[in-house]
């Protein structure tokens, strides 16, 4: 653990703070403490966004905002061992893949920094109508404005990047409330903009907890909210913006696999494996259905359940911990409850699902479940995986289809007409090919169908939803 308890001020002006313990989920013990912003410090922090905006941001040129993403991203990827190793503290997540999640978000910014130099407008003609030969009609996009960010636990830095970095490439600024359980890595991303030279005002971090988020959420000021979180959440804040504020949500799911009869089955497992159990399943895109053509149910659930055995669950400080622990007790609770429910409802428990310690939970596999299980229809955020027969392709697809969710899915096959009949059908925002439906590329589209989101992430799509079109006509002389 860190040596001595290092404290995190808001750094907000007039602000008579608080402080709160960030206690790691594995073992209880401190990992800083960190301020709370108040009603005043959110007010504070979105007066001096929107003159920071007004006066700095929106006036920098595109060459200075790609310099400073560019060394953020240098900085941040200088910094990793650092970094990676707070987020294996305070949020849980295994050091192996705490370094990856680093090593994305250096990606993020230096994604960004080149969007910053590409975004741009669009002519239309407007001499497709008699009498308006003399007019030029052109589009620009320009900044947004005060951007408001909430993010999650699970992806401290990374889903922090997605927000922060297009929105300062756009040229807007940034009020930022991350997760109350993992806020340690938005200080450090703090950190290092400062010093990659991104101007005082144009980002701030307001830690908070319970109702004080509302004071940033329904403010006048905010041009734009993206949000990351829970569909439950998202859908109620949707409701609660200021008229006028655009909203971005990435919510959750319960992605699902399609395995077909002449699928590489061994990847398969290894793919569900890897995206089902990954940071113990807290992922809006783990694999949670798995879904299996009934020929090579039997020997796919083998391959399945040797690899998932395999996995070692424990300290995520070790290097060798694959399955850390889960963020809270609720989340525990939930997860075996879910579980033993569907246990007792006819599912049957293959492997897994014994509670090791006060946060760690045995990855669970399930065979025999039932599309009415909570297991299956809702999101888990938990290390469960179920596994289920199909007999035809468009029973699989009708199965992946019957939910509320809708954000990303796999397939594996080696027909190229099986793959995008399911690609086209399935109705989700993307679809993996021979890969589990956690991969995600930080310059690709994502975001979700039906209750899983609203709105685009990704650097360039994102970049569009913080801008907005302008457009000018100019009426010429000869």
């Amino acid at each position: 653990m860190l040596k001595e308890i290092v404290k995190y001020p808001l750094d907000i002006k007039g602000t008579h703070e608080s402080f709160v313990e960030i206690k790691s989920p594995y073992d209880g013990e401190i990992v800083a403490s960190v301020g709370q912003a108040d009603e005043k410090a959110i007010d504070t922090a979105l007066s001096e966004a929107k003159r920071t905006f007004e006066n700095v941001m929106s006036k920098m040129p595109a060459y200075k905002r790609s310099e400073i993403l560019a060394e953020t991203s240098r900085l941040i990827k200088e910094r990793c061992e650092e970094i990676a190793r707070i987020i294996a503290l305070e949020g849980g997540k295994p050091l192996k893949d705490a370094r990856i999640e680093v090593n994305r978000a250096a990606n993020t910014f230096a994604i960004a920094s080149r969007e910053a130099m590409s975004l741009d407008g669009e002519q239309i003609p407007m001499d497709v109508f008699a009498g308006n030969e003399k007019r030029l009609g052109i589009i620009i996009r320009e900044p947004i404005g005060v951007v408001g960010a909430v993010t999650p636990f699970n992806f401290p830095l990374n889903l922090v990047a997605h927000k922060v970095a297009p929105a300062l490439a756009a040229g807007n600024t940034v009020v930022l409330k991350p997760s109350s359980q993992t806020p340690v890595a938005s200080f450090k991303l703090k950190e290092i903009l400062r010093d990659a030279g991104l101007p005082d005002g144009a980002f701030w971090v307001v830690p908070c907890r319970g109702a004080k988020g509302n004071a940033l959420v329904r403010d006048p000021r905010l041009a734009c909210l993206t949000f990351t979180g829970s569909p439950e959440v998202g859908w109620r804040l949707r409701g609660e913006v200021h008229p006028g504020t655009r909203v971005i949500l990435e919510l959750g799911g319960n992605a699902g696999i399609v395995v077909h009869d002449d699928a590489d089955l061994d990847a398969a497992a290894q793919a569900a494996c890897r995206g089902g159990y990954a940071h113990a399943g807290q992922v809006c895109i783990s694999v949670q259905r798995v879904y299996v053509q009934e020929k090579v149910y039997d020997k796919f659930l083998k391959l399945f359940t040797d690899k998932v055995k395999a996995l070692k669950l424990g300290n995520p400080l070790d290097e060798q911990t694959d399955v850390g622990p889960l963020i809270d007790d609720e989340s525990v609770k939930k997860t075996l409850d879910w579980v033993d429910q569907a246990v007792k409802s006819g599912a049957k428990l293959v492997a897994g699902g014994k509670k090791v310690s006060d946060r760690l939970v045995e990855p669970v596999i399930l065979a025999e479940t039932k599309p009415d299980m909570l297991v299956v229809c809702q999101e888990v955020f938990g290390p469960v995986v179920s596994i289920m027969k199909y007999d035809t392709i468009d029973n699989a697809i009708k199965a992946m289809n019957d939910g509320r969710f809708g954000l990303q899915a796999g397939v594996f096959t080696q027909d190229i007409n099986v793959a995008f009949k399911a690609a086209r059908s399935i109705d989700v925002g993307g679809v993996m090919v021979n890969d589990a439906p956690m991969f995600r590329a930080d310059h690709m589209p994502y975001g979700g169908r039906k209750e899983s989101g609203l709105g685009l992430e990704g650097v360039k799509f994102a970049l569009q939803e913080m801008t907005q079109p302008k457009f000018i006509c100019l009426n010429l002389k000869d």
